[in-house]
Parts: C-alpha cells; sequence; structure tokens
C-alpha cells in the first residue's frame, strides 16, 4: 500500500500511473473514494493513469484513500492508498 502525507489545509494532487496493472489495456473508468474527514475535491485519468486532489483532513488521523479502475479488457482492480494528514510537514506533489 503506499502511503502519502498532507497537511490539513493543503490541497494537494496526487497521480496513480496504472500502466504496468492495465498491459496493453488502457482506463475505461476510474473511480476514488475516501473515508469521512478528507475530501475528495476533483478527480481525473488518462489512458494509463488517474488523479485525484485531496483537501482537509485533521492532523494526526489516517486516512484510506482507493481507485477503483476497470480497463478496456472489463478487469476491475482496487488499489489502496493510506493519507496521513499531519502538520507542519512538506509536501510535494508526485505519483503514487
Amino acid at each position: 500500500m503506499t502511503v502519502l502525507y498532507k497537511n490539513p489545509e493543503s490541497v494537494l494532487s496526487y497521480g496513480h500511473d496504472a500502466s504496468t496493472w492495465l498491459g496493453s489495456a488502457t482506463i475505461a473508468s476510474s473511480s476514488w473514494a475516501a473515508e469521512i474527514g478528507i475530501t475528495i475535491d476533483s478527480e481525473s485519468n488518462s489512458d494509463t493513469a488517474t488523479n485525484v486532489a485531496l483537501s482537509g483532513g485533521s492532523a494526526g488521523t489516517a486516512y484510506t484513500l482507493s481507485n477503483t479502475i476497470t480497463d478496456s479488457d472489463g478487469n476491475t482492480e482496487i488499489f489502496y492508498f493510506d493519507v496521513y494528514v499531519r502538520n507542519n510537514v512538506t509536501v510535494e506533489n508526485g505519483s503514487l
């Protein structure tokens, strides 16, 4: 499971490269879900990657985030991420 960090006040975008799982297929659909307390502000995808923008969360709390992807061959996989909200951490946008 991938671990992500953010400050409670920050709004950050995280990218998930699914190309290894996809092989020669492409993303037909992608949906992000998060536990109550952290907010998904937006989500998008290309043929091989997904993106989610997160805001909120309470300092000292960990949240589970999931990305459900269905590929062009009809296969579905759920990828899970832990988001740790901490005060005063330096976070750079990047790939999951």
